[in-house]
Parts: C-alpha cells; structure tokens; sequence
C-alpha cells in the first residue's frame, strides 16, 4: 500500500512539473502586459542589460534604440499617398493616420543578452491619465533565453565585479613602477569561461593623470633587435569602470572571455596619458598567474 502511494505521488509531481514546464515554454498574446501610448508622446523601455534586438510588429509603430539600454517607441502619425496623373508622379502628400480608443497597435518584443520581453501596445486619447513614458522591463516581464554555451550578462559581470573591488588590496601578484606612477595586478579570479583582472595605479606624483589610451595585448617576453615582434591585441568584454583621468589612484576590474598564451609570452596591459609627451606605465602578467586564478 506504501509503495502504491508512493508511485501515485511521483506520478502527481510529475504531470505537474510537466505541465508548469509546458506553461513556461508558450506565451499567449492574450496574456501579454498592456500598455498604453498616445500620439506626440515617446514611452521608453528601460533595459537592465544591453539589447540586442528589437521587434515591432506593425508598421503603426516607429521606434531606435538612444541608447544601448533604453528603447523608444511612438507612433506612425502620418503616411505618404502619391498622386498620379497621366502615369507620371504629381505630388506626394501626407495624411494623418486616424486611431480610436483602445485600439490595438501591436506589439514590440525585446531581447536582451539572457532575456525576451514582449508587451502589447494600446492607443489611447491624447487625454488620458494612465499614459505611461518610460517604463523598466521587470524581471516578471522576462522569458530567459537557453543559449549553447552559458554566457553572464552585463548584470552579472557588474554584481561579481562590485564583490571584488570590494575586497582591500592585500595581496599583490604583479607590479611596475615608472615616472612616479605604480601599476599592480591585486589578484586575478575565474568564473566559467571568464577571467576577471583586479588592476589597480597609483600616481605618485602631484600632476594628475588624463587618461589616453587602456589596452591590453599578448607580447613576447624578451625583444631582441633584428626579430619580428608579434602584439596581439585581447578587448575585454566588460570593464567596471570608464574612467578618463585620476589624481592619486584608479582601480578597476576588466573581465575578459578565456584565453591562452604560451610561456614565452605575456598579458601586456599598458596606460597610456593623453599628452604629447605622456607617462606610460606597462604591467606584464604571467600565464601561470592566470592559471593559479583564485574562483568565486
């Protein structure tokens, strides 16, 4: 009796778990969130990560992306009808497009880096209350995306990132010193395919530092004169900070997809000052640093 009860059990828990499954993988247009827009009025759809596509699914809707976040939508006020005479084009003319309250505009679906949101757009009269202008794409409004290969969102990156610049600057694997400026790797963590690089410079000096150039390249160990010298550059894929210039120190973290480089050469990361005759400061990081990375 025990055991039949037991399977029932299991049988229940499944059919349910099947059935919240089926339920997450379709979405209805009958239960997309509504909101309202009316004419000479932009609404602004606020990304917490970078988009990457966006969809409209009708020509009633006009929109751009201002910038890599934020998404903005108004509506087709207008549309251009050609007049013809004696098949030759005459004149093109604008006629206004005549919308009625409560109608159904269509609807615009936005991917992020791990999310799909969709919502349905509803005219409304110039004199409504409830006419919303921007608006932040919460995370009940997101349908995550599955991708082959696990990739961290900006969000992410940016979370781990602030735990680290968090931590103080005990422990010290690389540093150089140059023209009174001090360049020092603090420690080098690993999470999946990603590498991040807790890099820190100190200006020693009372003339504060504008920054020119921040990059970072795989280069030989030794140059010896009459040899070909092979610079690849590596962009890192999120940096906490965008910081043009400093005065006494300048800590960031640079996150970077992994990668490999052979013993006989090292990660290169050099600042370059925005002046004519600029300080430059290199700081070299062994491959075995990176292997010996400490994980979250």
């Amino acid at each position: 009796m025990k055991n039949l009860l037991f399977t029932l059990t299991l049988m229940l828990i499944s059919t349910y778990t099947f059935a919240q499954n089926q339920a997450l993988s379709k979405v209805y247009k009958s239960g997309l969130p509504e909101i309202n827009i009316t004419r000479d009025v932009n609404l602004h759809f606020r990304s917490p990560e970078p988009v990457q596509f966006v969809d409209l699914s009708t020509n009633r809707l006009i929109g751009d992306l201002p910038a890599e976040n934020v998404v903005r939508i108004k509506i087709q006020q207008s549309e251009e009808e050609k007049h013809f005479v004696n098949d030759s084009l005459k004149k093109t003319v604008e006629i206004p497009i005549a919308y009625s309250n409560n109608q159904e505009l269509g609807i615009i679906t936005i991917v992020g880096q791990s999310f799909m949101a969709q919502y349905k757009l509803i005219f409304k009269e110039d004199n409504s209350y409830d006419i919303i202008t921007n608006i932040e794409i919460s995370p009940q409004d997101m349908q995550p995306l599955e991708y082959p290969e696990y990739q961290m969102s900006n969000a992410e990156l940016r979370k781990y990132s602030m735990q680290l610049i968090e931590k103080k600057e005990n422990k010290i694997l690389r540093k150089n010193t140059n023209l009174g400026m001090r360049s020092q790797l603090n420690n080098v963590y690993t999470f999946g395919d990603y590498v991040f690089l807790d890099v820190s410079f100190k200006n020693k000096t009372n003339l504060a530092y504008d920054i020119d150039k921040l990059k970072f390249s795989i280069d030989d160990k030794k140059i010896y004169k009459a040899t070909n010298v092979q610079s690849i550059e590596v962009d890192p894929v999120f940096r906490l900070y965008d910081v043009k210039s400093f005065k006494k120190s300048y800590r960031n973290i640079f996150v970077f997809k992994k990668f490999t480089y052979p013993n006989n050469k090292v990660l290169t990361i050099r600042l370059i000052e925005n002046q004519i005759s600029g300080r430059t400061i290199n700081l070299e990081i062994k491959y075995s640093d990176i292997l010996q990375a400490d994980t979250f």
